[in-house]
C-alpha cells in the first residue's frame, strides 16, 4: 500500500495502532486467517483447500478473495483494515461527550483549565456526586481529542495538555524495559532510611538530554534530604563509559558519610552501574519501569534546571566552568521545605546535626 494511506490510517487513529486488540471471532475472519489466506494463494492452493485447513466453507475463501485489496492480489492488511471499517460502519458506537453536551462543556473548561484528564474525570465525581451522567473516563476523553471517528471535543484543546501532542504516541508495555541491564537492584530494596530523607547521602540521577543532532546531555544528581544538586558534563555524548567516568568523578569527591545510595531510571546510561558503584563507594537501585515520581526531587529539579538549559538547544556549549556556575546558584536557592536555608546551608546542618545527637545547629 502507499505511504501516504497508511499516514491517513495513522492520523485517523490518533497516532495509535488502528488494528483492533483483540482479533474478531466466530464467523468473522481474523488477521491471522487473512495472512494464510494470502500464502497459501500465493502458493497456489485451491480455494477449497485453504477452507478445508482453516475450517472454513470454499465461499468463504471465495468471497475473501473477491474482495478489492489493490494490485499486486490479496494482501492481507488492506483486507483486515476494510473488513474493521465495514463493521465499525454498522455498528456506531454512541459517544458520550457528543450526545451530552452539558458534560463536553465541563470536560472543555477543565482543558481550558490546563488540567489533565485524569483530573477533570476525578473532579467530575466530585462535583456532580448525584448525576451518573455526569461521568466520562480518562481515556474517552483522550479518544475525543485525538480519534477522528471518536471525536466530540474541538481538536486544538489538545494545546493545553501537559504534551501539547496533535497526536498520541503508543507507549510501551508494562516492564519492557525491565531487564535491559544486567544486574539491576530495585527500588523496592533500598534502604528504608531512603524514603523519610531523615539520613543525608542518599541521591536520585538522571539526565537532562540537548538537541538530537548534538547528542549532548548533563547528568543531575539530586541529594534527597537537602536538594544539593551535582551536574555531570557530558558535552559529547552519554554512553555508558563516558557517564560512567563523570559520574565517579564527581561522587568520590562526596565524604564517605554522602555515598550512601544513587537511585536512577532503567537507562542504558547506567550500564555500567556496578563498575560505578565499586569505584565510588556507593549503592546504585533502579526505578521500577514508567515510575518518575520515585525519583520526585530529581523530577522537580530538572525542571528548575532548564531555565539555565532550555530544551531542544544544544548542551555540549556549556563548559565545566558554567556548570559549576549554575550548580553553586543552585545550591545557593532558598528552599520553602527547609525554612528557606539553601541545600548548601540545609545539608549542613543535618551533617552537624548527625555529628552531635542531640545538639541544636545554628539555623
Amino acid at each position: 500500500m502507499s505511504a501516504k494511506a497508511a499516514q491517513r490510517w495513522v492520523r485517523e487513529a490518533g497516532g495509535v495502532n488502528p488494528f483492533p486488540l483483540t482479533s474478531p471471532v466466530g464467523r468473522y475472519l481474523s488477521f491471522e486467517e487473512r495472512e494464510d489466506i494470502a500464502v497459501w494463494r500465493g502458493q497456489r492452493v485451491s480455494m477449497r483447500e485453504i477452507g478445508r485447513r482453516l475450517g472454513r466453507s470454499a465461499s468463504t475463501i471465495s468471497r475473501e478473495l473477491g474482495k478489492p485489496t489493490g494490485q499486486g492480489g490479496y494482501r492481507a492488511s488492506v483486507a483486515q483494515h476494510n473488513a474493521d471499517q465495514v463493521r465499525h460502519r454498522r455498528r456506531p458506537e454512541r459517544v458520550k461527550l457528543l450526545i451530552n453536551p452539558r458534560l463536553r462543556e465541563q470536560v472543555e473548561a477543565g482543558l481550558d483549565a490546563r488540567r489533565s484528564p485524569e483530573q477533570i474525570a476525578g473532579r467530575l465525581v466530585l462535583d456532580f456526586p448525584d448525576d451518573p451522567e455526569m461521568r466520562v473516563s480518562p481515556e474517552t476523553i483522550y479518544q475525543s481529542l485525538y480519534i477522528h471517528a471518536r471525536g466530540g471535543l474541538k481538536q486544538e484543546l489538545t494545546r493545553h495538555l501537559r504534551t501539547g501532542r496533535v497526536m498520541r504516541h503508543p507507549h510501551r508495555k508494562g516492564g519492557e524495559r525491565r531487564g535491559r541491564i544486567p544486574g539491576m537492584v530495585m527500588i523496592a530494596d533500598r534502604p528504608v532510611e531512603a524514603d523519610d530523607r531523615a539520613v543525608p547521602g542518599h541521591w536520585e540521577g538522571d539526565l537532562i538530554k540537548g538537541s538530537v543532532p548534538s547528542n549532548s546531555a548533563i547528568g543531575t544528581l539530586v541529594e534527597r534530604s537537602s536538594g544539593l544538586v551535582l551536574l555531570l558534563h557530558l558535552p559529547d555524548g552519554y554512553t555508558a563509559d563516558k557517564v560512567q567516568a563523570e559520574a565517579v568523578r564527581a561522587i568520590s569527591a562526596l565524604p564517605t558519610q554522602l555515598r550512601r545510595s544513587l537511585t536512577w531510571d532503567q537507562g542504558v546510561e547506567l550500564t555500567n552501574h556496578v563498575q560505578i558503584a565499586a569505584a565510588a563507594g556507593i549503592d546504585i537501585y533502579f526505578c521500577d519501569p514508567h515510575s518518575p515520581w520515585q525519583r520526585g526531587s530529581n523530577e522537580n529539579t530538572n525542571g528548575l534546571l532548564r531555565q539555565y538549559f532550555p530544551k531542544g538547544t544544544d548542551l555540549s556549549v556549556h563548559d565545566r566552568a558554567t556548570l559549576e556556575l549554575v550548580t553553586i546558584e543552585m545550591n545557593s536557592r532558598p528552599r520553602k521545605r527547609h525554612g528557606y536555608l539553601t541545600p548548601a546551608e540545609q545539608l549542613t546542618k543535618l551533617l552537624t546535626e548527625a555529628q552531635n545527637p542531640g545538639v541544636a545547629s545554628p539555623g
